[in-house]
């Protein structure tokens, strides 16, 4: 039976992937590793993305500590979205995933 994603399942590699399942996750936390971005920034990086979706995932990885997000208070608002000293931790598995992503697509070519 699945997890839901409120629930946290006991195996590990089903907990990391509720973290990062999502179509565009791992591409935000990609572009946020490089530095922290204002939404339209991240939103221009990634055009194929609709902003409620955008929104939605930042929402989601906000909630999981994954990325903070700093509003200041000018006009127009500004928010810029950076990933937490926790979600650095991320960054080698990222890493790894990316490494696997180009070795399938290789082999996909074949």
């Amino acid at each position: 039976m699945p997890v839901s994603k409120k629930e946290v399942s006991p195996c590990p590699i089903d907990a990391m992937l509720s973290v990062i399942d999502g179509r565009w996750k791992g591409t935000i936390l990609w572009r946020l590793s490089e530095g922290p971005l204002r939404t339209s920034e991240l939103r221009r990086s990634i055009p194929d993305m609709t902003e409620r979706m955008l929104i939605r995932h930042l929402h989601e990885l906000v909630e999981d500590g994954i990325i903070i997000r700093v509003q200041k208070k000018t006009t127009p608002q500004q928010v810029r979205y950076s990933i937490s000293e926790y979600g650095r931790t991320l960054v080698p598995v990222l890493e790894t995933i990316c490494s696997w992503g180009r070795i399938h697509l290789q082999h996909k070519k074949l």
